[in-house]
């Protein structure tokens, strides 16, 4: 409120203040809407600030020092200002605060009672004005701040207060039980009389200092309480505030994303001339690359991969100096890169790699090898082949029938931001979430989800040079993120003992089976069989919450064995990101480095994820790496992205000296091409075909199967209230058999003797003999079980409702 406008007002009124001091000359104060009253018109004549007595100050300092000292305001935004008599005038601010003031005489009185109401209606008038307007909102904060300050002095006059009062009865008490003493050690009778008038009297003042004690108590406590609402109302509005801005903040982040969508849409084709990433600011993470958007056969394909070498800790946990020693689990990882491997050595080998062929053989071996996977994905569909992979398999005679898509996801509104904003920095895997941040699948269906194109490691299979076949596991490793591009649900945390399978032999060629076999920290063991391949592998991350993102990071090892050929490879996958936690549409990043080796014959593939960049012209989501043998020399080249395709290339010669070689390739062969999204499959998760049939009811699965779990299935049916409370339970009883436990635990220690850890059921750890380590390994006995139905080994996890 512009100052120049109020009816500003000082002058000298008497105040009452208690019962034992009554009115009280004050000197008061009418601005901003605020009525504030001090001890005396000049801070040098207080008897409050002995500072003020003892210190010369100019004006302006005499200014601050009489805002200083001020003893009370009172707003007068929605107070009711009435006269009791002719000198006499009450201001209530909604029983909360009252100002009983007498004037000198009634034409003094009726100045200030109308100067008030002329202050009292401006006051709401500038409460009521456009609060977008900048004077007024920088008014408005002066006097909110200039009003805490009073609120402050106001109580601390109410504590002076008490305290004097105190001090009055403690002096009055002293006298009464004085006068009391000497009523008991009178001599004559003629001086009782008197000493019980003196009582008497004492008495009475003892009462009237306790009646204004209590007064003084009831003032305080009603100050506090009405200023404790006032904060609560000042509070709130901050809390609108910054629901507001946050508002405000998502919608320029969903502009933001539709510019930057539209940007893409109109990007103008790119040339064939090298380019680099800016934002790529570490050596390792540039790619210079000469492709266009269309595909490898179009244009001749220049690009730079930068390798780190020297010693170096491998996806797989293994060194590449010494294959097969267990260096454990990594301490750290680097969560900027999301780096698999840990480097010690800044040393890096360039490789720059060249077509050397023309478009139209890579365009005809790329259609070829198409058509080749084609055919074979046609045949395992159909169930031709009527031997396992491993002999040990037969498939059922008639394939089933599944569905295609699962119901569709409703609409239940809820802010991420409020959960997740108390998880900064934090393991995501330990926290417990409602289902409108999940999707209708476990963990484990999730990790079996990627076998959605297995038919990649059956070519592999059928390869007889390694480096080969160590292309097409490359780009299998590849192909497990292509869904969670657009898969930004979180999938369940699975309970302690639950299993999920998945018998596709029939129609796909694979069959797997997964268990949880440890919950802190969580852990899932998986093995699955196909056609001449077997992959076991252990799941396990850490994942971080930072603010804007939460990322990731994988630990456990995959192991891939071919039946044929008795390669051995192990890998670990790389870091997986998701932003725009707080405003915009969340999206999924893979990035960092991983390698892949062969443990039989020393060959190794390295693979680097690009991290996603606004500033490259590059194509986004790209993957680039290299085939090596024993020996490190380059045989097969990898390139492509993680969300579309992968393509390999042999290497047909080398030109230049050995410090800088350049690679010629061959005709790029299509090695992975992802299937496109069913339609309409944003409406229900974005699943796939296959995801779609990962949680579809199936007889005969063992009783902890994640397709029987209560509250995922309730979720499914849209029906997440119920799946939420559900879920508390299931959590709840998972719980309380942890804390059985380890009450048995700790009982059995106290006892002297040894109580049993708890065992998985279908794995067991065992030593690993290519990289000796200590991991979980399929028994064997889960199908056969599941044949003869005996699932009396498999505890009671779900319950009952």
């Amino acid at each position: 409120m512009d100052q120049k406008a109020d009816p500003e007002m000082k002058g000298w009124l008497s105040k009452w203040t208690n019962y034992i001091k009554g009115y009280q000359r004050r000197w008061f104060v009418l601005s901003n809407g605020f009525l504030s009253y001090y001890r005396d018109e000049s801070p040098k004549a207080s008897k409050l600030s002995f500072r003020g007595r003892r210190l010369r100050r100019t004006r302006s300092e005499n200014q601050a020092e009489m805002a200083h000292t001020c003893r009370g305001n009172i707003s007068l935004h929605g107070a009711m200002i009435h006269t009791e008599d002719s000198c006499t005038f009450v201001i209530s601010n909604g029983g909360t605060q009252t100002f009983h003031l007498r004037a000198a005489n009634e034409v003094e009185r009726q100045r200030w009672v109308t100067a008030l109401e002329l202050a009292k209606s401006n006051a709401i008038r500038a409460m009521e004005s456009d609060e977008e307007d900048e004077i007024v909102l920088d008014d408005q904060s002066q006097s909110q701040e200039a009003e805490l300050q009073n609120i402050l002095k106001n109580l601390s006059a109410r504590l002076e207060d008490l305290q004097t009062c105190n001090d009055l009865i403690v002096k009055h008490g002293s006298a009464l039980q004085r006068s009391l003493s000497e009523l008991e050690t009178i001599d004559t009778a003629t001086d009782v009389p008197s000493k019980i008038k003196a009582v008497n009297e004492r008495a009475t003042l003892f009462r009237i200092t306790s009646a204004t004690v209590i007064n003084a108590c009831q003032d305080y406590l009603l100050l506090a309480q009405s200023q404790g609402r006032k904060w609560q109302k000042m509070l709130q509005h901050e809390r609108d505030q910054r629901q507001r801005l946050e508002e405000v903040v998502e919608q320029l982040a969903r502009q933001h994303s539709h510019l930057e969508q539209a940007a893409k849409d109109h990007q103008t084709p790119r040339t064939s001339m090298p380019q680099v990433s800016p934002s790529d600011e570490d050596e390792d993470n540039e790619f210079y690359d000469a492709q266009s958007d269309q595909s490898h056969s179009e244009n001749q394909q220049n690009f730079i991969i930068k390798i780190p070498m020297g010693h170096r800790r491998t996806s797989s946990a293994a060194s590449l100096g010494s294959q097969g020693a267990d260096n454990g689990p990594r301490d750290s990882q680097d969560e900027a890169s999301g780096s698999s491997s840990d480097v010690e050595n800044s040393e890096t080998k360039v490789l720059v790699i060249s077509s050397g062929t023309n478009a139209e053989a890579g365009t005809s071996q790329s259609k070829k090898e198409v058509g080749e996977s084609s055919s074979k994905k046609d045949s395992s569909k159909a169930g031709t082949s009527s031997s396992s992979p491993s002999g040990t398999v037969s498939p059922p005679a008639v394939i089933r029938k599944r569905r295609t898509r699962v119901p569709d996801k409703p609409n239940y509104p809820l802010n991420l931001w409020s959960i997740m904003k108390n998880c900064i920095g934090k393991d995501l895997s330990k926290i417990p979430l409602p289902v409108n941040f999940c999707e209708p699948l476990s963990m484990l269906q999730r990790v079996t989800e990627s076998y959605e194109y297995s038919d990649i490691l059956t070519k592999a299979a059928s390869c007889s040079d390694p480096c080969e076949q160590m292309a097409y596991v490359a780009a299998f490793t590849i192909s497990i993120y292509a869904s969670t591009s657009n898969r930004t649900g979180k999938p369940f945390n699975p309970l302690l003992g639950e299993t999920f399978e998945c018998d596709r032999m029939a129609d796909l060629g694979w069959r797997a089976i997964s268990e949880q076999v440890s919950h802190h920290p969580p852990m899932a063991a998986q093995y699955c069989e196909g056609r001449g391949w077997r992959v076991f592998q252990e799941v396990t991350v850490t994942s971080k919450f930072r603010g804007k993102y939460f990322q990731i990071i994988p630990l456990g090892t995959s192991h891939l064995e071919f039946d044929s050929s008795g390669n051995h490879y192990t890998w670990r996958n790389v870091t997986t990101t998701v932003h725009n936690i707080i405003v915009g549409k969340l999206w999924v990043d893979q990035h960092g480095d991983t390698d892949i080796i062969n443990h039989k014959d020393g060959i190794k593939c390295h693979l680097k994820y690009i991290p996603y960049s606004y500033f490259t012209r590059d194509c986004q989501r790209k993957v680039k790496g290299c085939v090596m043998d024993k020996d490190e020399n380059v045989k097969w080249i990898v390139t492509g992205t993680w969300d579309d395709k992968v393509e390999i290339a042999p290497v047909t010669s080398v030109e230049g000296d050995s410090n800088n070689p350049v690679y010629r390739t061959g005709p790029y062969i299509v090695a992975w091409q992802r299937r496109q999204p069913l339609p309409e499959s944003e409406k229900y998760y974005n699943f796939t075909e296959l995801a779609s049939q990962l949680n579809e009811e199936e007889d005969g699965v063992a009783p902890t199967d994640s397709r029987l779990r209560p509250d995922q299935r309730l979720m499914e049916s849209q029906r997440w209230d119920e799946a939420n409370t559900e879920k508390v339970r299931l959590e709840e009883k998972q719980r309380a058999v942890r804390r059985k436990r380890e009450a048995e635990a700790e009982a059995a220690s106290a006892a002297g003797q040894s109580y049993p850890p708890y065992e998985p059921i279908w794995f067991k750890k065992e030593k690993e003999p290519w990289t000796g380590q200590i991991c979980h390994i399929y028994n064997g006995n889960y199908w056969v079980c599941k044949e003869k139905q005996q699932w009396d080994v498999c505890p009671d996890i779900f319950g009952t409702p």
